[in-house]
């Protein structure tokens, strides 16, 4: 069995043992060692390559994703296991300056990074940042460089991430926004499949379902710096 993941802590990443690791990691090992499969093989990958990958069957399962309408065209979700809102990754000097979305849209001077194909792209256009400003990168590493040498003004991702970023990195003079929830309400993230695979994903959301909300799964979580409130949102 091989699951796809991005390295975007907490979510997913490589610990100092060089062990992959993360709330999704963690939370796909269980649910597939309850299916009995033992043998998993989590795979890195480029974000733009996660559904293509699936599609390909270069793996079997994703990691989580927003499941937005467009990628439920190409792919299939198990139920959410996480809702989480946007944030945006500044320098410290500048998070009294930009308070979200709708500020950058403001400041046709300001560049705010994305990643390629990632939802938060989409939202800041729909909010009024011009084309012109984005700067889009395949990874989350060569975002947040654009914003600590300058390159940028922002990096827009989910708020947790960029929160995971800064406690695993030595990245001094960096902060995180928190993007109002009148712009953008916290989005569902899920496992993703390949359209074919209806089986894995109803016997994936079988083990989700008697499993999120409970206190092993909260305990998991609490792990990785998710609060009681975090888990509720997805119940």
């Amino acid at each position: 069995m091989r699951v796809a993941y991005l390295i975007e802590p907490p979510f997913n990443y490589v610990d100092d043992a060089e062990a992959v690791t993360g709330c999704d990691v963690e939370l796909a090992r269980f649910v597939l060692r309850q299916l009995g499969i033992n043998d998993v093989e989590f795979v890195e990958t480029e974000f733009a390559q996660l559904l293509p990958g699936l599609a390909r069957d270069d793996w079997q399962m994703t990691t989580g994703l927003f499941a937005s309408p467009e990628r439920r065209r190409v792919a299939l979700f198990s139920r959410p296991i996480w809702a989480l809102p946007d944030g945006l990754l500044v320098r410290a000097a500048d998070a009294e300056l930009i308070a979200g979305y709708r500020c950058l849209a403001t400041a046709r001077d300001l560049k705010l990074a994305v990643i390629r194909d990632q939802v938060q792209h989409v939202t800041a256009l729909e909010l009024g940042v011009a084309p012109g400003q984005f700067r889009v990168f395949e990874t989350y590493a060569h975002a947040a460089q654009a914003v600590q040498d300058g390159t940028v003004s922002a990096f827009a991702s989910v708020a947790r991430a960029h929160k995971g970023f800064l406690q695993t990195s030595a990245a001094p003079g960096l902060a995180v926004v928190n993007v109002p929830l009148r712009e953008r309400a916290p989005a569902f993230g899920c496992f993703a499949f390949a359209r074919a695979a209806t089986d894995l994903r109803f016997r994936v959301n079988h083990v989700l379902n008697t499993f999120i909300g409970g206190t092993e799964h909260r305990r998991l979580m609490k792990a990785f710096g998710f609060a009681d409130a975090d888990v509720d949102r997805v119940l």
